[in-house]
């Protein structure tokens, strides 16, 4: 089966001058100090708010963020495509609250699938669902709270907005994922990403829904969907990801005295990772799979899956995702050895994607090694160009 050599910098970080390189690993040695990423979210916004827009945009927005329009992101993307890595524009705007908002939103996500309908080099479009929907009508949705008509005619109008977002994805024949958020909001937003799926994936699939495997329910919750997909004869849309609310997951468990929905530890998350990946790759026929991961193990595993059963490296039922900015590694050497690679491409006012910003920020102290790796693999290839 083949191996893919995931410390091969050289291929890594090709498209990176030797400036650029030295500029990233003084930015994961920032990360490298929770104290320090913790501090930086707290005081982010304030510090954007007097005038520090600017040095976050030549910093850690740089790393993570393609640009603030579409357009910007064109250099990024082209980028990209020259190596064989395809992209997915990402408007990174979330948890907003008035319904002028929600509209931009929606439309600003129909404008990327129009943008994007006839490049091969961007196949996805994403957006996340409390860009259209307010957080807490979510939550009131997904723990069967009473609404009042009010509430109710807001849902109406939330869902419709992403109907129409998944209606434009399938009249445009541009695949699009729907983001998982909190586990306390997720039912709703599975329900909505069901009916679209149902509605939208009789023939092709368009709609995808993103799984989160850090959660103890979500391999069955996958196997279950599955199953209703089979039953409505219509195709399954599955993304899957480990999970980027570790943190605020456990701690809200704790706070309100209710079973941590997240695995205790990371060999659990891995293995439910993996057998997500053996049971989406069984049932391919029925199933597109793009298989967000930043862990080697977990795409190697995916690459001998996919030998195993006799299954195309190009085989468009099956991607490779990663973030921009982070394991290049994985997508680089991937995307060499001609499997099918996405990364991606969030872009937005440097004050709206903040939230996202952060989370990256602190999934990168979080994950166990994910800002050690990163500075190994930067300081060995800064090595190797320094001995050319």
């Amino acid at each position: 089966m083949p191996k893919i050599n995931f410390s091969d910098t050289e291929t890594a970080f090709q498209y990176k001058s030797t400036p650029q390189l030295k500029q990233a690993y003084q930015l994961f040695k920032i990360l490298s100090y929770p104290s320090l990423v913790n501090t930086g979210a707290i005081f982010a916004p304030v510090f954007v708010h007097f005038g520090g827009r600017y040095f976050i945009k030549k910093t850690i927005y740089k790393q993570f963020v393609g640009g603030e329009t579409r357009e910007e992101c064109a250099n990024t993307i082209h980028t990209l495509a020259q190596y064989h890595i395809s992209s997915i524009l990402d408007y990174s705007v979330e948890g907003e609250q008035n319904e002028n908002n929600f509209d931009n939103c929606k439309n600003e996500i129909i404008q990327n699938i129009l943008f994007s309908k006839d490049k091969a080099y961007i196949p996805f479009c994403v957006f996340k669902p409390t860009g259209m929907i307010r957080f807490t009508l979510f939550e009131k949705i997904s723990a069967n709270a009473p609404l009042s008509q009010k509430e109710r005619e807001e849902w109406t109008r939330g869902k419709k907005r992403i109907f129409e977002v998944c209606q434009s994805a399938y009249e445009n024949q541009q695949a699009i994922f729907i983001d998982a958020e909190e586990s306390w909001i997720q039912r709703a937003i599975d329900d909505i990403a069901d009916e679209c799926m149902q509605t939208f994936n009789k023939q092709k699939c368009i709609v995808l829904n993103t799984f989160q495997l850090y959660r103890t329910d979500r391999l069955q919750f996958l196997k279950d969907s599955l199953y209703k997909a089979k039953q409505n004869h219509y195709l399954l849309g599955a993304k899957l990801v480990r999970g980027a609310y570790m943190e605020k997951e456990r701690e809200r468990a704790a706070n309100k005295n209710y079973p941590s929905p997240i695995y205790p530890n990371k060999s659990a998350t891995d293995k439910a990772y993996n057998d997500a990946l053996y049971f989406c790759v069984q049932n391919i026929d029925n199933i597109t799979l793009c298989a967000g991961t930043h862990n080697e193990e977990s795409s190697q595993y995916l690459v001998d899956l996919m030998e195993q059963y006799k299954i195309e490296k190009n085989d468009t039922h099956i991607y490779f995702s990663q973030l921009l900015g982070m394991s290049d590694h994985i997508s680089f050497n991937l995307a060499k050895y001609g499997y099918n690679v996405v990364k991606y491409v969030p872009y937005g006012p440097v004050k709206n994607v903040l939230p996202y910003l952060i989370r990256r920020a602190q999934e990168n102290t979080s994950i166990q090694g994910q800002t050690g790796r990163e500075l190994s693999l930067i300081t060995q290839e800064l090595n190797r160009r320094k001995k050319k």
